[in-house]
């Protein structure tokens, strides 16, 4: 059982990491790190954060409930891809050593903060040779990063957010609505595969998913009010801080 602290601390990190899957993404590197500093396994501590996050993904979703029209066409078509990668990444984590996940924790953390950062200056190089619809290498990006969503939850939204700005030419916010409705799918797949046969703490998935799902209604407000560049300057900042804490561990 959780005291009341423990209980605070979950409450605070679910409406954080929620309100910053509306953002931008990226708010697993709130809540997966609460969960370790808890003293859960980082498997543990990983598929918790994955079944958490789903409600703060519907929250952030009904927040862009005007750009979805405009968005659904290419959520159809890029959904089976989603589905395949989360469901390989998925396998791919239930299946190898907890110590190999353990290893690789850093390096994901770091890339996730990379492929954020970067963001802008990729999409800036490749605008001219974007397709319409995104092209093979849409697809082939989305199902990479359904992979590594589907294998660590922390910066899902972050990866996916800087594929879809790489090979579409949209503004952010029907950027964000696409991400939603594509982590939704990812974060399903694994909740399915982790329900059945993960290491899921249901005490804090229940608190984290109660708080999250207020933060992503709120993220989608404040993303419609501060410049976005801000808020990816502060995710980046916290998520640099948090690899080489995870390197230094």
């Amino acid at each position: 059982m959780l005291d009341i602290a423990q209980v605070t601390v979950l409450a605070a990190a679910g409406f954080l990491a929620g309100a910053v899957n509306g953002v931008a993404g990226g708010g697993s590197l709130i809540s997966f790190p609460a969960l370790m500093a808890m003293g859960y396994s980082p498997v543990t501590a990983n598929v918790t954060s994955a079944l958490a996050a789903l409600p703060g993904y519907l929250g952030g979703l009904a927040g862009y409930r005007d750009e979805l029209p405009a968005v659904a066409p290419r959520a159809r078509r890029l959904a089976p891809v989603s589905v395949a990668g989360a469901a390989c990444g998925s396998v791919l984590l239930l299946g190898a050593p907890a110590e190999r996940f353990t290893a690789v924790v850093p390096f994901l953390v770091l890339a996730s903060v990379l492929a954020l950062a970067m963001q802008g200056m990729v999409a800036r190089r490749l605008s001219g040779t974007r397709a319409a619809t995104g092209g093979l290498g849409l697809l082939a990006g989305q199902f990479v990063v359904s992979l590594y969503g589907g294998y660590f939850a922390a910066g899902l939204g972050v990866m996916m957010l800087a594929v879809l700005g790489t090979f579409l030419s949209e503004d952010l916010h029907r950027l964000n609505a696409l991400k939603s409705a594509l982590s939704l799918v990812v974060g399903l797949v694994s909740a399915l595969c982790f329900t059945a046969f993960g290491p899921v703490e249901w005490i804090p998935v229940a608190v984290m998913s109660l708080t999250g799902l207020a933060g992503g209604r709120s993220g989608v407000v404040l993303a419609r009010r501060v410049p976005p560049h801000y808020l990816r300057r502060l995710i980046v900042g916290f998520g640099l801080v948090l690899s080489i804490a995870l390197f230094m561990r």
